[in-house]
């Protein structure tokens, strides 16, 4: 059994366009035997704003490997000085069902969410509603910066600027350096990132929706922290979720749609679907979309049984013993 940490991680780097095609590898195999994601549970205790979350998933295919990921979310922490997220993920022999991998830290975390988003966002450009695209990032916590390393790697050439804002002020200094460092601006409200971007990504902890304006026509909207919009302000836009039963739950922004605006499933389009067949095509250029990623089981196993086979094969890592 392998012990892997967010070092461990780091050393072995992000190859965004094959963590891209991981995921889009794993969402072919959703609905079919191939994967195993049982509703996942939450556990609330003392302040209700805080959860545990667990994510059980078998992932068959190239990945082939169960395990299970352990997310404590307490937002909270922010204000303490500490990450907001905590993650541990086990991986299991799916023939033996003998633990093999221990990986604990929250950069995996960061990783998958931002490798979805990426998915999401290549089949989004291969739309070509423009030439380059105005990038707003909402939110400078780990999520934040996170994708701005996605999308100024794996997209730079798209990009025609970022805006970024975050309530508690950013760091010109975080934001990197070099021909990245030029193409972004810190603005001093939400407002003028909204309003001027292509691509909207909401990253934040925000215990309240604030977002009460329509979105600029045609544009992408990355909703990751899932509670951040009025249902009002959304409700002319195609929305995409990942897993309808699991994100109409727990106050996200497609709970409320759907018990303020009539949002129903079939109303939706599913993340399957949009990445991997021909549907977003059949969208008006005008309008908006409406991402929402719930966050499925099956992609943090894949994105941790690769991380596991790159730790083997270049011994990174510490063995612990049974």
């Amino acid at each position: 059994m392998i012990y892997l940490n967010d070092g461990h991680i780091r050393q072995l780097g992000a190859d965004w366009p094959l963590l891209a095609g991981l995921i889009a590898q794993t969402t072919a195999l959703l609905g079919t035997s191939e994967t195993v994601q049982p509703l996942k549970p939450y556990l609330r205790f003392r302040e209700p704003g805080n959860r545990i979350i667990a994510m059980p998933a078998f992932v068959g295919g190239e990945t082939e490997m169960s395990g299970i990921k352990w997310i404590a979310s307490f937002p909270g922490n922010t204000k303490l000085g500490l990450p907001r997220a905590h993650g541990s993920i086990v991986l299991n022999d799916p023939t033996t069902g003998a633990p093999v991998a221990f990986l604990c830290g929250g950069l995996l975390n960061e990783l998958r969410t931002a490798a979805v988003s990426a998915a999401m966002l290549s089949a989004y450009f291969q739309l070509g509603r423009r030439e380059r695209y105005r990038i707003g990032i909402i939110g400078w916590g780990p999520i934040g910066k996170r994708h701005y390393d996605m999308i100024a790697t794996m997209f730079g050439e798209k990009v025609e600027g970022m805006k970024l804002f975050d309530i508690r002020g950013i760091d010109p200094a975080s934001v990197g350096t070099g021909v990245r460092q030029t193409k972004a601006t810190v603005c001093d409200n939400w407002q003028e990132v909204y309003r001027e971007s292509d691509v909207v990504v909401t990253c934040t902890v925000s215990p309240t929706r604030y977002i009460d304006e329509p979105p600029v026509p045609g544009s992408l909207l990355v909703n990751v922290s899932l509670r951040d919009y009025e249902p009002r302000c959304v409700r002319g836009t195609q929305v995409i979720v990942d897993s309808w039963q699991e994100v109409c739950r727990e106050n996200t922004d497609i709970e409320q749609l759907h018990l303020h605006e009539g949002l129903a499933e079939q109303d939706t389009m599913t993340f399957r679907d949009a990445i991997r067949g021909d549907r977003l095509c059949s969208l008006m250029p005008d309008v908006p979309i409406f991402f929402n990623p719930m966050g499925m089981a099956a992609f943090d196993i894949a994105v941790a049984a690769y991380y596991w086979r790159e730790a083997v094969l270049k011994s990174v890592g510490v063995h612990l013993d049974a």
